[in-house]
């Protein structure tokens, strides 16, 4: 069962180009938008965490994942500061 409202405006031809492939797909405006959105959705987070290399550039970045750390003072003074959230004088 549904139970969130979603709702957006569009322009006519928006809704009659949407309308004529969800009737196409034997579909009701709504299932056909909540679907297509939910697959963009879902693109757009996976591109988040997922990438493709091929074999040459995926073996570059092994090598770079399993090369030895450099030192980094930037990062060491970075990682030295306190969060605010953690300052021992809280009144």
């Amino acid at each position: 069962m549904r139970d969130a409202a979603i709702n957006l405006r569009a322009r006519v031809e928006q809704r009659d180009l949407i309308d004529q492939a969800a009737s196409l797909s034997g579909k009701t405006r709504s299932d056909f938008m909540l679907e297509a959105a939910c697959e963009k959705a879902q693109s757009v987070l996976l591109d988040q965490v997922f990438f493709r290399l091929d074999r040459e550039h995926f073996e570059k970045f092994r090598a770079q994942l399993d090369a030895p750390v450099a030192a980094n003072p930037g990062l060491a003074r970075l990682l030295a500061v306190k969060a605010p959230w953690d300052a021992t004088d809280q009144a």
